[in-house]
């Protein structure tokens, strides 16, 4: 009993842009663990005959296996541990929930701080690349051809698995560039574009094509692809239609979909301001409603760009939050004020048609919905004002009707999203495959990744039974 090695509880933390600094950059947040920060964290691993954490993973990474290799200081062999299974390890280190994921299921969880799973994984992948990344050509090229429709996270993971299965993979893209949710959603100080574009070279190293601008249901149709020789197609083009609440208001200039705002920010480089100089108007005061991860990134993107002060209006508590705990005390240490138990009822507007405030009603909660999460109901004449120069409304997205059209035998749920096989990803048309937010609608980067994984399984099934 004397050699037992001493179980470290606490976590070793990564070093962060201090608050009062980084509102006034859109440089990452977290600054990426040392070697041997990465080695004392690694150590802590109990590595359990049964892991548990491997379980929380939707795409299965060997994670006591990669983390053994970061504690024996072979970082080489931990990336291609990781790469088994990942064709986003970069990415998925930053913003993957690991906390509700893999961290969740650590055994270390129980009597101390569980795994830093993700910190591990970033540091492993931003080494390679400080290395120079590695990409092991395929061996056995295979007959098929597969089309993937979007290259956001469920895209580009469908693509990389098809290429290692020796498959021909072409990604057709509507917008001008890759990454889907990931370039355009998503924040600089989240996920730097630099670490997108890394990724996706990654993938075109392993043979992917892909066709940029390119929106299937107007530049090309469905019956294009058949007739072109594509064995199977995936779809994983997100849920991108913005939502909005339809109270009085909305109209009005200056209210945002949470969508929009991040969107015109990350593609008009408005987060380069002032080399890039197309700021987006904000003026001093600035609303977010709504309490994802989403509305935290709008929120805390609103202070980088020289708001004053930022309100996030939420419905329900703290804790019903789904927003990761992280990124929620991100915002808070940056100044960001919460109304919590508030709901907007009216968007208030100047002659001229500009937001001037927002009335709330304070809620309370009742019994849980379907959601299992407790119903706010209005409390009777608690309104209240808040005065705002523009408000952004993030409270979900929902499917693109383009691309469904161009599918007409296409089975959707009642919520208009594609019904498709948890399991395959299998649609209601032979060899058609779906996948990410357009079957689940918005979920996050990880879940999408599982799906595009689970789909190239099922793709390369079918290609091979129709080949034989």
């Amino acid at each position: 009993m004397g050699n037992m090695p001493k179980i470290i509880k606490k976590s070793v933390p990564m070093a962060e842009q201090e608050p009062e600094e980084r509102i006034h950059n859109f440089n990452e947040v977290p600054l990426g663990y040392t070697p041997e920060e990465a080695i004392a964290e690694a150590t802590r691993c109990l590595q359990c005959v049964n892991p548990t954490c491997i379980k929380g993973c939707p795409v299965h990474i060997r994670i006591p296996d990669f983390i053994q290799a970061i504690k024996d200081g072979d970082f080489a062999k931990s990336i291609a541990i990781i790469k088994e299974d990942s064709s986003l390890p970069a990415v998925c280190g930053r913003v993957c929930p690991q906390e509700e994921q893999c961290q969740e299921k650590c055994i270390m969880g129980k009597i101390g701080d569980p795994i830093s799973i993700g910190k591990l994984e970033r540091f492993v992948a931003d080494w390679e690349a400080s290395q120079g990344i590695e990409v092991t050509p395929v061996k056995e090229k295979r007959e098929g051809k597969v089309a993937i429709i979007g290259a956001g996270p469920a895209g580009l993971t469908a693509a990389g698995e098809l290429a290692k299965y020796g498959y021909e993979v072409v990604i057709f893209e509507a917008l001008h560039d890759t990454g889907g949710v990931l370039r355009y959603g998503i924040p600089e100080f989240r996920l730097p574009k630099s670490i997108i574009d890394r990724e996706v070279e990654y993938i075109k190293r392993l043979g992917v094509r892909i066709e940029l601008d390119t929106v299937i249901g107007r530049t090309l149709s469905i019956d294009d692809l058949w007739a072109d020789g594509f064995d199977a197609i995936f779809i994983g083009t997100g849920a991108g239609l913005p939502r909005f609440m339809g109270i009085p208001g909305e109209n009005l200039n200056q209210v945002y979909s949470a969508n929009e705002f991040l969107t015109r920010v990350n593609l008009m480089k408005a987060y380069l301001f002032p080399e890039y100089d197309t700021p987006i108007k904000i003026g001093r005061r600035v609303g977010i409603v709504g309490g994802g991860n989403v509305a935290m990134d709008a929120a805390r993107t609103a202070v980088r760009l020289g708001a004053e002060k930022v309100y996030v209006i939420y419905r329900r508590t703290e804790k019903e939050m789904p927003a990761r705990i992280e990124e929620i005390a991100h915002a808070k240490e940056e100044g960001i004020v919460f109304h919590f138990l508030s709901n907007p009822v009216e968007i208030l507007g100047d002659d001229d048609g500009n937001v001037i405030g927002m009335r709330c009603i304070r809620m309370q909660l009742g019994e849980p919905d379907e959601s299992g999460r407790r119903r706010p109901i209005p409390i009777e004449g608690s309104e209240f004002t808040i005065e705002l120069e523009t408000v952004v409304m993030s409270i979900g997205t929902g499917p693109n009707p383009i691309l469904l059209k161009a599918f007409p035998g296409l089975k959707l749920t009642k919520r208009g999203y594609i019904e498709a096989d948890p399991e395959t990803g299998a649609t209601s048309i032979e060899g058609v495959y779906a996948g990410g937010d357009i079957v689940t609608g918005s979920a996050t980067v990880i879940l999408a990744m599982g799906a595009g994984k689970k789909s190239a399984k099922a793709i390369h099934e079918y290609i091979s039974s129709k080949k034989k």
